[in-house]
């Protein structure tokens, strides 16, 4: 039987008594600390084989515990952090810090006491440093089987240095999965830097991808400030022609020059880039290089939209309120069922960007604690955009008759565009006499005269 010594530090009574009963039915010593004030005191008096850490506490977080602790030197013991989902800038640094592992909130008692023997065991071997990458706490969100196999696909890509394209509609989290790829790669203690497209012109591009030096003064640029570690290009479609240029050729070469020097400098960082699902469309209008993409896309992942996975929307709606209460201080509030099946059904045109924004102008208001269905009809909005893909289009708010126009209308559009504009062979293809097509693409309002001329 072990007697290992075990610190749990969490604010919440529930979880300290829990942990304390389980561990001790196994067997070991526990002592349980409800803040920080608590955990110092008891780490002065004891010394301890293991500490269980909450990342969220209301005095003093678990990330500025596990750095004042580690700041003399290596940890004495490993830590575990436990908490829900964590940003991944909260992982790096838990990582930086020593941080063993990471216990995913609610607690899974079979995960819970694996993790103890493995962080134990792990600390009486010589060799090495106590420390993973915390998977749990830097996976995105999601526990969908389509979710699972796009980590596991990132997972693989990680382990490879080749550039990688993330490409999806806006607002997927494309850069959340380029972050993950990034930390869980053989890079991943190296710096993490994202250049927004945008910001660059044809007159900055230069300086700001790869540096300048002038005498003594040297700037560093993207290029340089990522050495051994990874530069996330962000929306490529947003590059100016001149950086698209400057990326491709140091991408060609693996070497660069700073404006104003002499002397190559090699490439010692991992390109990701993100994209719009619509990257085709950017390439045959002349504003996305071919040669540009070709260059990146070695790998390429596609991060689907949220209503693909809608199963995982109750785990979004939660994680954002956690979240948003933390770091914006509002108050608190829950989402019925009814509420949470209701945004399940909902088309997120606007993807998980959407689904954050909501959740904040629901916790800003001062309603009830609970968030009813009737408050949820009154945010998300009616209007349909006929232009828009029928697979964007939330037909639930509408009455019956309305969806089902705005359904015909959709489908009738897009055949039609597939037919080449040619009523005669929509009327084929959809099975109706093209007379009474007719009638119903005027009922619509389907412009389909000057796309049926040559009909």
């Amino acid at each position: 039987m072990s007697m290992s010594h075990v610190l749990v530090v969490d604010d919440e009574a529930d979880i300290r008594a829990l942990i304390d009963e389980i561990l001790s039915e196994e067997g070991y010593k526990v002592t349980v600390a409800g803040d920080a004030g608590e955990a110092r005191a008891a780490r002065g008096d004891s010394q301890f084989d293991l500490v269980l850490l909450d990342i969220w506490m209301p005095d003093t977080d678990g990330i500025s515990l596990l750095r004042e602790w580690s700041e003399p030197g290596d940890l004495d013991c490993p830590v575990v952090m436990m908490s829900g989902h964590g940003t991944v800038d909260t992982a790096v640094e838990a990582t930086r810090l020593g941080a063993f592992d990471f216990v995913e909130k609610p607690l899974s008692l079979a995960k819970l006491l694996h993790t103890v023997e493995r962080a134990i065991d792990a600390s009486k071997k010589p060799a090495g440093p106590v420390r993973s990458i915390l998977p749990s706490l830097l996976s995105p969100i999601g526990r969908s089987p389509l979710i699972n196999g796009l980590r596991e696909k990132v997972q693989h890509f990680a382990k490879n240095d080749s550039p990688v394209i993330f490409t999806g509609e806006p607002g997927t989290g494309r850069s959340a999965f380029a972050q993950y790829t990034h930390i869980m790669s053989a890079r991943a203690d190296g710096p993490l830097v994202t250049l927004l497209s945008a910001s660059l012109t044809d007159s900055n591009a230069e300086e700001h991808l790869l540096g300048s030096e002038d005498g003594g003064n040297v700037h560093s640029g993207y290029f340089e400030r990522a050495k051994n570690g990874t530069l996330i290009i962000e929306d490529l479609t947003d590059l100016c022609d001149q950086a698209q240029k400057l990326i491709m050729s140091v991408l060609e070469q693996g070497d660069f020059v700073r404006s104003g020097g002499h002397d190559p400098m090699k490439l010692h960082a991992r390109v990701i880039a993100t994209v719009d699902a619509d990257v085709d469309k950017a390439i045959e209008s002349g504003a996305l290089r071919r040669e540009l993409v070709s260059c990146l896309n070695t790998l390429t992942v596609r991060v689907p939209p949220l209503r693909d996975y809608a199963e995982d929307v109750p785990e979004f709606l939660n994680y954002y309120v956690d979240k948003l209460v933390d770091a914006e201080n509002l108050r608190f509030r829950r989402f019925s069922v009814a509420a949470q099946n209701r945004l399940r059904n909902y088309p997120w045109p606007s993807n998980v960007r959407e689904l954050k924004t909501l959740v904040r102008r629901l916790l800003i208001s001062n309603a009830e604690e609970e968030i009813s269905l009737e408050e949820v009809e009154a945010e998300i909005s009616s209007a349909v955009d006929a232009e828009e893909p029928l697979v964007k289009q939330d037909l639930l708010s509408l009455p019956l008759r309305e969806a089902r126009e705005q359904f015909e209308r959709a489908y009738l559009q897009q055949q039609l565009a597939l037919c080449d504009g040619k009523v005669g062979k929509l009327a084929h293809r959809v099975g109706m006499e093209r007379t009474h097509l007719y009638r119903k693409l005027r009922s619509l309002g389907v412009d389909f005269r000057s796309m049926s001329s040559a009909d």
